[in-house]
């Protein structure tokens, strides 16, 4: 193991031992080398002759460009487009969004978190996560309704075993009582756990109630109370857009600083948060479960973090997170994000309104959404992938097909007005297949 990979595990045991055994066998043995980053930001202070250290060209005070890019790209200084961004991210960037973190989370108030790193969008954080805490047989709990990547990133690349249970309730609300028994299942059988909290949910649309919050919580302290190490991830892609009877914040806030066996991850980022989908700007924030600040532990999670994202990209693009700079920092971009929500919200309402109509009884009922891009149909009659063929092929209606019985609709991508032609085309089809 290098020596450094050892001094940061070193600080994660002497400060919280239940961390280092979260890690994987990989995430143990990372760190950040003391290499020629370092040696570049040792230079930038000190080489006021010359620095001949870092791998970009120069000419006169700043990086060399092609005008005809600069050009499409002219109201923003050359450095803050061409030159490499820190491999944790812009600085100002990870301030940014901690304070808007702060802003739209009470739980986090008085709570200890690190500073986002800053990572290829939200899929680069899930990876992430499973290079640093994922080794084969490992445990993975989330529900049956889950957004299809996962398996690929935990599974496939990873070896980790998923556990699910059934999402919803016959009440059709959150089965947290089955959460909880998978959960302890196991913290029997394996002695960790990696969690996984996606809300707004991907493809299900719903968010828990404050209730429910609270309760997946409460059963995430007393499963490791009685001695399971859990790594509880929130991934908030959809955050922010809570439509009705729903938590308004993420679950994260209140899992931080929790109990010394949890440590909270939460994963977010601009891309559906701000509507720049292309721009590929997320972050990974780390809270230890110490009740005091653990800054040692966190310090050392960031940098095994910086170690992989150095190992595999780099660094993240540096024209995207300057946008992102220059849209936190817009006296416009509150009632901007406000008007889309309600765009958004609209939406929502409309597709609930059209499948109340009892219009649809006969072909399907749906899954309780509240929140995010997406609801799903569960289908009576006719097979979900027969069907989203047929809707392709006569129709010209695309949606998307999750086992037997369930049919994806995105609504965030459906006009309001559009709506009830949008479920009066799929019941047809599934009239034609019945």
């Amino acid at each position: 193991m290098n020596p450094l990979a050892q001094e940061l595990n070193n600080q994660i045991s002497q400060h919280n031992a239940h961390v280092l055994d979260m890690l994987s066998d990989l995430g143990k043995n990372l760190f950040f080398p003391k290499g020629i980053l370092t040696q570049s930001a040792e230079a930038k202070e000190k080489a006021h002759r010359f620095n001949a250290t870092i791998g970009i060209a120069t000419e006169g005070n700043g990086p060399m460009f092609l005008q005809c890019i600069q050009d499409k790209l002219s109201e923003f200084d050359p450095k803050d487009i061409f030159p490499y961004a820190p491999p944790a991210g812009k600085p100002e960037l990870r301030s940014l969004w901690r304070e808007k973190m702060l802003r739209e989370n009470p739980s986090l108030q008085g709570k200890y978190f690190g500073n986002p790193v800053v990572t290829n969008a939200l899929t680069h954080g899930l990876s992430i996560v499973a290079d640093m805490f994922v080794d084969k047989g490992d445990h993975l709990v989330m529900p049956d309704m889950l957004w299809g990547n996962y398996n690929l990133t935990f599974v496939t690349r990873c070896g980790g075993i998923v556990k699910k249970f059934p999402t919803f309730t016959v009440d059709r609300g959150y089965n947290v009582p089955a959460f909880k028994a998978e959960l302890q299942n196991t913290a029997e059988e394996k002695g960790k756990a990696i969690v996984l909290l996606n809300f707004p949910n991907n493809p299900s649309g719903y968010t828990p109630t404050v209730e429910e919050g609270d309760a997946i919580v409460a059963a995430i302290k007393e499963v490791a109370e009685n001695g399971c190490n859990i790594v509880v991830v929130t991934d908030d892609a959809y955050f922010g857009l809570f439509y009705e009877d729903s938590m308004q914040e993420s679950l994260y806030g209140k899992l931080a600083n929790m109990h010394p066996r949890v440590l909270a991850v939460k994963l977010d980022g601009a891309t559906k948060e701000e509507y720049v989908w292309g721009f590929r700007t997320g972050f990974i924030t780390f809270a230890d479960g110490s009740d005091y600040v653990n800054e040692p532990v966190v310090t050392a999670l960031e940098k095994k973090t910086m170690g992989i994202i150095r190992a595999t990209i780099s660094n993240c693009p540096h024209p995207s997170q300057t946008f992102v700079v220059e849209a936190l920092k817009s006296p416009d971009f509150i009632a901007q994000k406000e008007e889309k929500f309600h765009v958004m919200k609209g939406r929502a309402l409309k597709v609930k309104e059209v499948l109340d109509s009892g219009k649809y009884t006969e072909g399907w009922d749906y899954y309780p959404f509240n929140s995010g891009y997406f609801m799903c149909l569960k289908l009576k009659n006719v097979d979900a992938e027969q069907l989203r063929v047929h809707l392709l092929d006569k129709y010209g209606v695309g949606a998307i097909s999750i086992g037997k019985t369930d049919l994806r609709i995105a609504f965030s991508c459906i006009a309001e007005e559009d709506i009830q032609e949008l479920f009066d085309t799929i019941y047809a089809g599934v009239t034609d297949l019945a």
